[in-house]
């Protein structure tokens, strides 16, 4: 589905219309889900004025990129009155930004690894709120744990001081039908219930709607909000 056309604030209007008809459909409150805008490529203008249109959550899918935007961000949100924003990391994180990341953001969602989590443990002044990225559909191409290895990857995260396993992540393969991809949030709803995992981060422009009726508490949207990158 591509991005609707207007303005930012219009396209913030419409995914917020699609989320509560999404909710409606599953029986939810559209507050218990949080709208993640991702903004990887976009300047500190244009998340500005998703700010002002009431987006408050951004993703960014690099460190380094983040660490230039997030202060100029901050800076133009003072100048005009608006609040500053909440940032999360949703892309793979190298172990060698782990220090940076755990510094610069609120909750990093794409942890894929045993290893990465010892990392972050090392490597944070204080506890950091991660999710456990899940490969669900098994994607050669794709990061994440295999299903049956999240209870092992959830139990060593216990025995970190630094470490808060909030939830889990995924990112569904593509498709041209949003149903097709349907079984693959079902199945990390299920495994999060069954390890008490209150979070869920899953869904993106093409397929959102699908997973807030899955159970998704935070979607990834950048397209549908800030329209096709360059």
């Amino acid at each position: 589905m591509t991005a609707a056309a207007g303005s930012i604030a219009e396209r913030v209007a419409a995914v917020r219309e699609r989320i509560a008809g999404a909710c409606a459909r599953a029986g939810r409150n559209p507050a218990s889900v949080r709208l993640v805008a991702v903004s990887k490529t976009f300047g500190p203008e244009t998340v500005a004025e998703a700010l002002a249109a009431g987006i408050h959550e951004f993703g960014e899918n690099r460190v380094q990129e983040a660490l230039a935007k997030v202060p100029a961000v901050a800076e133009l949100a003072a100048q005009r009155g608006l609040p500053v924003p909440t940032w999360h990391l949703v892309g793979h994180l190298q172990t060698n930004k782990a220090r940076a990341a755990a510094g610069a953001f609120a909750i990093l969602h794409g942890i894929d690894s045993t290893r990465l989590l010892q990392v972050l443990d090392r490597a944070a002044a204080a506890p950091v709120r991660v999710l456990l990225e899940v490969n669900v559909a098994g994607e050669p191409s794709k990061f994440g744990f295999a299903p049956e290895d999240v209870a092992g990857a959830v139990a060593l995260a216990q025995t970190l001081p630094h470490i808060e396993v909030a939830g889990l992540m995924t990112v569904a393969p593509r498709a041209d039908d949003p149903e097709d991809v349907r079984p693959v949030f079902r199945r990390l709803a299920k495994l999060a219930r069954g390890l008490g995992l209150p979070e869920l981060s899953m869904g993106m422009t093409e397929d959102f709607e699908v997973a807030i009726e899955e159970g998704a508490t935070m979607v990834r949207i950048g397209r549908a909000i800030f329209g096709e990158r360059g």
